[in-house]
């Protein structure tokens, strides 16, 4: 990018009594970036000259610079200035094959590690008796983990289980099929139900994106072989690293 910056200008982005200005700044080079306007490996001006373009202080522009750091759309490399962060090569996921998250990371390579948000036994919701077929008086264990791999947060997955099949959710340690092949009550089929939906503020700190950013959410019934249903999981999955994949045939 050369100078003069014109798409810098305060009339570009200001707006009076909507945040502080580091802020909307931040806003403003968020969505250059998410519109492509500004490229994967393209440099950021220096402080100095993204100050002057801004009509603002180079506070202001170190403020902005670091939240999009923290959003992990820019990278600051040493001795050589800020740049739009590459997207990472897509991970393919089948939607045909029941493996956990800890195993599909394993066959890839990657350090998985799971951070639980809630756990324990609970009066089921109904979507939970829905699901499970459950009645008000049963309970369910209930689980909700920060799924991540190599240090980036990946997915956020909320499972449910009656609690005559998993009594004890504290057992659990990364694995939840791990436990439940233990006991031979991991499911053997699931249905799966994939949609598009846009990140909440809190969801949205735990994956360290940008309120709004879009992601994949998938919804899963699991069966064990008897019909019977055992797991319910609703998972929120980045749609800028997961392509999830189906494979079809001809009956």
């Amino acid at each position: 990018m050369q100078a003069p910056f014109h798409w810098l200008s305060p009339t570009a982005w200001f707006q009076p009594g909507r945040g502080p200005r580091y802020l909307q700044l931040h806003r403003h080079i968020r969505a250059a970036i998410q519109s492509g306007d500004l490229a994967p490996d393209d440099q950021l001006p220096p402080e100095r000259d993204l100050a002057d373009a801004a009509d603002v202080s180079r506070v202001t522009v170190r403020k902005a610079i670091a939240k999009l750091v923290e959003d992990g759309l820019i990278e600051q490399r040493q001795g050589a200035g800020s740049f739009v962060r590459a997207a990472a090569p897509k991970l393919e996921q089948s939607l045909s094959s029941l493996v956990s998250f800890t195993e599909n990371m394993q066959a890839r390579g990657m350090t998985s590690t799971s951070e639980t948000l809630s756990l324990g036994l609970f009066r089921p919701t109904s979507q939970e008796m829905m699901s499970l077929g459950l009645s008000a008086s049963d309970r369910v264990a209930r689980i909700d983990r920060l799924r991540s791999a190599s240090g980036t947060p990946m997915a956020l997955e909320r499972s449910s289980l009656p609690g005559d099949i998993l009594p004890h959710p504290e057992q659990i340690d990364v694995s939840l099929y791990a436990l439940l092949r233990k006991t031979g009550q991991a499911p053997t089929r699931a249905i799966q139900r994939v949609t598009a939906t846009n990140l909440t503020t809190t969801d949205a700190q735990m994956f360290r994106l940008p309120e709004g950013a879009a992601v994949l959410k998938i919804e899963r019934t699991g069966y064990l072989g008897t019909g019977r249903p055992i797991e319910f999981t609703s998972g929120l999955y980045r749609s800028d690293i997961y392509d999830f994949v189906s494979e079809l045939r001809l009956d």
